[in-house]
């Protein structure tokens, strides 16, 4: 990167220059009636030249935290000293943003499988292909934020390829407690967006359908200490967590699911520390019988767990991921597990 003055950002219809910023609408399809389906981006690009940033939440419509960590940046912050620019896209499925579902409802397409997309293909690629070729490629790097599906809750981590060292960098710098390693699932914006030399982690933060302030500010954090770490924001310092463990494909991690139906009572909040053999929730009847005890099959920090608390055999009730002894040790200096009703061992 240069030490010259900033470039231009310019997308198909339009740029902004050094210095401004942009509010816009921008069409990435059409509905049956013939109207545009447009997508809120605000681009502010600083006076000093400085990398590229995206970024995004909303891929699903039902996810709505990552949606005030971006608008916040957007919006809130003094960006007057900016080295670089930012592309901040607050809702990138309206569609499903408007109808408050997961999936585009145009034959309920994931629009986090279907990028980088195409220009001549479905609509769910027609629109990831608008989004990726304007807004995604131009950048240096990027952050997209997700919550957990419905009925469940996510602990704030980063899902990023550790064996990617310039992703890598990005994810340490997020500064999250737990970094989940995997390259992502095809078509999915980080995975595509990294493929195509625009490094790019995800952030799980909580459950869908609602703002959860304490996240919120949490993931803000994690954006300062980004910025920072890349020179946008020179006057930041970059955040350590405190502790961090990093997840690996060969990691002890799990999805605990019922072997029976009925209704959950969970012991733990997620983000506790649960040990072996503690019983982290027990599924009764009706009527309080044949109750069926759930138990930590090794020590670990709960990720995600179920908010519904109604299941069928199979149901997905937590998430558990292995520590090692010093990350352990370090999470039981930083918190006392915490236990919605006093868990028991069987």
């Amino acid at each position: 990167m240069s030490d010259d003055a900033a470039d231009a950002f310019t997308y198909n219809g339009g740029r902004v220059d050094p210095g401004e910023t942009a509010n816009i609408r921008y069409g990435i399809s059409e509905t049956y009636l013939g109207d545009p389906v447009r997508i809120p981006v605000t681009i502010i690009n600083g006076e000093q030249a400085g990398p590229t940033v995206f970024l995004s939440a909303a891929a699903h419509g039902d996810e709505l935290n990552g949606i005030e960590v971006v608008r916040e940046v957007a919006h809130e912050w003094d960006l007057a000293d900016l080295r670089g620019t930012l592309v901040c896209m607050p809702v990138l499925n309206v569609p499903g943003f408007l109808a408050q579902q997961r999936y585009l409802p145009i034959y309920d397409r994931d629009l986090n499988r279907s990028f980088p997309g195409h220009e001549d293909s479905t609509s769910a690629k027609r629109m990831a292909h608008r989004i990726f070729t304007n807004f995604v490629e131009p950048c240096d790097l990027g952050i997209d934020l997700h919550t957990s599906t419905r009925g469940r809750t996510n602990m704030l981590h980063v899902r990023a390829d550790m064996a990617d060292d310039e992703v890598s960098r990005l994810a340490n710098a997020f500064s999250s407690n737990v970094i989940i390693s995997s390259d992502g699932p095809s078509g999915t914006l980080r995975r595509e967006a990294s493929d195509a030399g625009v490094p790019t982690i995800t952030i799980e933060m909580g459950e869908a359908h609602r703002f959860q302030r304490r996240l919120i500010d949490r993931a803000l954090d994690g954006v300062r200490s980004v910025l920072a770490e890349y020179g946008l924001l020179a006057q930041e310092a970059v955040s350590w967590p405190g502790w961090r463990t990093v997840v690996e494909d060969n990691d002890e991690k799990t999805w605990l699911r019922a072997d029976a139906g009925g209704m959950v009572d969970m012991h733990f909040e997620c983000g506790s520390l649960v040990h072996e053999g503690d019983r982290i929730c027990t599924i009764t009847s009706p009527f309080k019988e044949d109750n069926t005890a759930v138990e930590a099959p090794f020590t670990g920090v709960l990720v995600g767990i179920l908010e519904n608390p109604v299941v069928y055999p199979g149901n997905p009730l937590c998430h558990l991921v292995e520590l090692d002894e010093p990350t352990r040790r370090a999470l039981e200096r930083d918190q006392t597990p915490t236990a919605v009703d006093a868990p028991a061992n069987a």
